[in-house]
């Protein structure tokens, strides 16, 4: 029995020399390197006791060797769990014990911290540094450089991916060779990736947006990467000449607009900028577009489903919306109270279902219950629409929305109003408590850096383009927004630190 995931994304380009990383110090790694550099590492997961279906978290920083971790695991039928580098030794804990994790890999630095951890569990520790140190590597290389691939199937488990848990613990999407391997094939389809492409690769390896998107793709694309440690603007200025595409979030594009280098002329041979993890604003697309003469493609996934929608390819795309369903993904909006499929135009749940629907969250079966529904549709807990023309519109997650004296409010409605105001750089809107109406709604602004904003003209804008009861009850200056790491609003964060704001003294 064959090992879908691996073969069809790995396997395929073995002892093949052609180029698969570019790194910044200008050396490369080719294809049939990077899979020795795996093999080494998969007898290495071996020798620690790690059998197929065995959980192997990994706190740690990009590179290469990082890289060639979840190639290892995918090889010897190992579940991969990235873990984000900033989460500190409490939350690890959690994961670590959740998960039930065989080995765990962190950096040097973590690891007199997270030894007491994994001790009593009867788990492994070794470290793997930013250069590739550390003790895992240094077993590795004494190891052989192939590996008898396990067999697994396309149902079982590939990688455990944690949610954010804002709104309680974070649950552990159970991701299988499947779910990844099919959105593979379908991006590269739907974005026409080919062995020709070199990826501008900025984004991190533990989130699904630069491992199982942009990873994957160049993987059965056959094509390279320009691997960057982060996003830096002076390397990505750099590297531009050399790549044909890049994937990003928003805030990637803002800090190119801001640098005078970014032209039209640097990126002239580039063929596909996409953008995801969070909402990219209009007026971004348009500064983008004029810049350099490309549109943005932007397209709606996350961490249970991997890829869902996309603007096209070939064809119109829209800005304020994530595009069309992918080839095989179903996307349905349902009314919040009575679970009813609404028409096109009205706000509602979003609902997907389709081979890249993860197989639900680890050891909790009542959550995977609520949320996976029993015909397959996935609850995402995101509120949108879609419009007469078939394009999905992203309102705002269901715990953003608010629900002020009985009316439902969706703050990306009154966002896009403030984004276009004079002096705005960026709003949010939250809904915080009110004796009166339960909720009622805070609008927080970022100025543009030398502008000015005036706040009654925006309120008297606002009240001419809403209806009265989305009425911001105040706007605030504030210096920035809180943003996790993909670039998302935390309006957690915010509604805490408001909370208080219109409550008596």
């Amino acid at each position: 029995m064959p090992n879908p995931l691996y073969d069809q994304l790995f396997g395929q380009h073995a002892g093949k020399a052609t180029p698969f990383l570019y790194l910044p110090d200008g050396s490369q790694i080719s294809h049939a390197d990077f899979l020795e550099k795996a093999a080494q590492i998969a007898h290495v997961l071996t020798a620690a006791g790690v059998k197929a279906g065995d959980r192997v978290a990994a706190q740690i920083e990009k590179s290469p060797e990082a890289l060639a971790l979840y190639a290892a695991c995918t090889q010897t039928g190992a579940v991969f769990l990235p873990l984000n580098v900033a989460y500190t030794i409490d939350e690890l804990t959690y994961f670590i014990e959740n998960s039930e994790a065989r080995l765990v890999v962190c950096g040097t630095s973590q690891r007199e911290g997270l030894l007491d951890v994994v001790t009593p569990l009867g788990a492994r520790l070794e470290t793997l540094d930013a250069h590739g140190g550390g003790t895992l590597m240094a077993q590795a290389a004494r190891m052989e450089t192939s590996y008898p691939t396990v067999d697994r199937d396309a149902g079982d488990l590939a990688a455990f991916l944690y949610t954010s848990g804002t709104t309680g613990r974070s649950k552990g999407a159970m991701l299988t060779q499947g779910n990844l391997l099919s959105n593979a094939k379908t991006l590269v389809d739907a974005w026409q990736f080919t062995s020709e492409d070199v990826l501008s690769h900025a984004l991190p390896i533990f989130h699904t947006h630069g491992l199982f998107v942009a990873t994957n793709i160049i993987l059965a694309s056959g094509g390279a990467m320009i691997f960057l440690p982060k996003f830096d603007v002076d390397q990505m200025i750099t590297q531009m000449p050399h790549a044909t595409s890049m994937m990003g979030v928003p805030t990637f594009y803002t800090r190119l607009l801001e640098d005078e280098r970014f032209t039209g002329d640097l990126v002239c041979h580039f063929r596909l900028f996409v953008s995801g993890s969070a909402p990219l604003l209009a007026e971004t697309h348009k500064r983008f577009e004029a810049r350099t003469g490309h549109r943005i493609l932007e397209r709606y996934g996350m961490t249970e489903t991997n890829m869902n929608t996309s603007n096209p390819y070939r064809g119109e795309r829209r800005a304020g919306t994530v595009g069309f369903p992918l080839p095989g993904v179903d996307v349905r909006i349902t009314d919040v109270e009575t679970e009813k499929v609404l028409p096109a135009g009205e706000v509602g749940h979003i609902e997907v279902r389709g081979p890249n629907v993860f197989k639900g969250y680890w050891q909790m079966p009542e959550k995977t219950a609520a949320e996976l529904r029993e015909n397959g549709f996935f609850i995402t807990g995101d509120l949108g629409r879609i419009d007469e023309d078939g394009y999905l519109h992203i309102v705002g997650r269901d715990k953003d929305l608010i629900i002020s004296g009985g009316y439902n409010i969706y703050p990306k409605e009154i966002e896009l109003v403030l984004d276009e105001q004079p002096g705005v750089l960026e709003s949010a809107v939250i809904g915080v408590p009110h004796a009166d109406f339960g909720e009622t709604v805070l609008g927080l602004l970022v100025m543009e850096p030398g502008c000015d904003i005036d706040l009654d003209a925006i309120s008297e804008t606002v009240s001419n383009a809403l209806a009265r009861f989305k009425h911001p009850r105040k706007l605030l200056l504030v210096d920035s927004l809180p943003r996790n790491t993909m670039g998302k609003v935390q309006k957690n964060l915010l509604r805490d630190q408001y909370k208080d704001i219109f409550t008596p003294v």
